[in-house]
């Protein structure tokens, strides 16, 4: 029987209350990450009161001290993993939609690993990496944008191969993993063939660079990537419709009039871009885009329209926590964020597939 609501054009209730328990989460998610920002930036060798870094962001001089502190160190810092965590998220959850494979992130599928061996050729061969003498910032990028080319070449190369892939008759979500364990370890022994033959200069800045650190990205390498993963998420939200057809089979999709081979294309195409600009300018993150789709949809379901922005929320969240964290577990030394993320996300993967398993 036909609810009257449905009947005469009204949405049922039911309905919108359900939707608002969505939009409820996400938006305590961006407030619960607002207050993490706060106390990222407060905390580390010199403690600066919450209070005082709220003035210091609205232009309050309460100390000089702090404002070197806060603009020149601590806020890029804490932007960059907010835009690291939402770019490497938003690219597994499209990855995971576009290919139906639960395990699809650009860590998992070998694609981080391509764009760090891509990084490792610009900075041996076209000595686009060097070590300083600064305890802050060892290791620098002299060319961002020839190193982000060879890293995204090499990233298109694996999504190549996924793709091809993927388009094999009974391709199973075990192929595709399988296929991705593949790529990582091809591009890791390459990675350590370059390494091998490096001088100790290159070696040194090939070994500390491809450990993944939110600290290294200057304000304009962070305006670079806060701009391509802008538009790339405004790109995934834009295909919302698109990846929920792709979510209940390729067939299905097609019958709605979804051109799925032109949407995979283009949003592995997009993941790819992103994966080589963050690995470029950051080295390799990873779990990041494999657990944070499925710890949102642990909590607010599979539709794309709240599970895309949901994701972004939650990745800004787990890599600013991560990195935080990082900072303070063996202080006054500092752990790459990318370390502590591998703790972190395998044993809570893991727990998200027995848990699934159960039900």
């Amino acid at each position: 029987m036909i609810d009257v609501h449905v009947a005469d054009g009204r949405i049922p209730a039911d309905y919108l209350g359900y939707v608002r328990i969505k939009y409820l989460w996400i938006v305590f998610g961006i407030i619960l990450l607002f207050f993490l920002f706060i106390i990222s930036i407060s905390v580390g060798a010199v403690s600066i009161p919450p209070y005082d870094v709220l003035m210091t962001l609205f232009g309050q001089n309460v100390n000089h001290k702090y404002d070197a502190i806060i603009w020149n160190i601590r806020l890029p810092q804490a932007l960059t993993a907010i835009i690291a965590g939402i770019g490497l998220s938003v690219a597994g959850v499209a990855m995971q939609s576009i290919l139906r494979n639960p395990l699809g992130s650009p860590f998992t599928l070998g694609i981080s690993n391509a764009g760090a061996f891509g990084a490792a050729v610009s900075v041996i061969f076209l000595g686009t990496g060097k070590i300083q003498s600064t305890i802050a910032n060892p290791i620098t990028i002299n060319n961002p944008y020839i190193t982000t080319i060879s890293a995204f070449i090499f990233c298109m190369i694996a999504t190549g191969v996924i793709l091809m892939i993927s388009r094999i008759r009974g391709a199973s979500p075990e192929v595709m993993v399988l296929t991705g364990v593949a790529l990582s370890s091809l591009f890791t022994a390459g990675t350590m063939f370059l390494q091998y033959f490096a001088s100790d200069t290159q070696l040194a800045a090939v070994v500390f660079w491809t450990f993944g650190d939110v600290s290294r990205a200057n304000w304009s390498e962070l305006g670079l990537m806060s701009v391509l993963v802008t538009l790339a998420c405004i790109y995934f939200l834009l295909n919302r419709w698109n990846y929920n057809a792709i979510d209940a089979g390729n067939e299905t999709a097609k019958g709605l009039g979804v051109n799925v081979e032109q949407v995979r294309l283009f949003g592995m195409t997009i993941s790819a871009m992103i994966t080589a600009v963050l690995v470029a300018f950051l080295g390799v993150i990873g779990f990041v885009g494999l657990v944070c789709p499925h710890m949102v949809r642990r909590i607010i379901g599979d539709d794309q329209r709240y599970l895309i922005p949901g994701s972004c929320v939650m990745g800004g969240i787990l890599l600013l926590t991560s990195d935080t964290v990082a900072r303070l577990i063996v202080a006054p030394y500092v752990l790459p964020v990318a370390v502590l993320t591998a703790f972190m996300g395998a044993p809570v993967f893991i727990y998200l597939i027995i848990r699934g398993y159960k039900r």
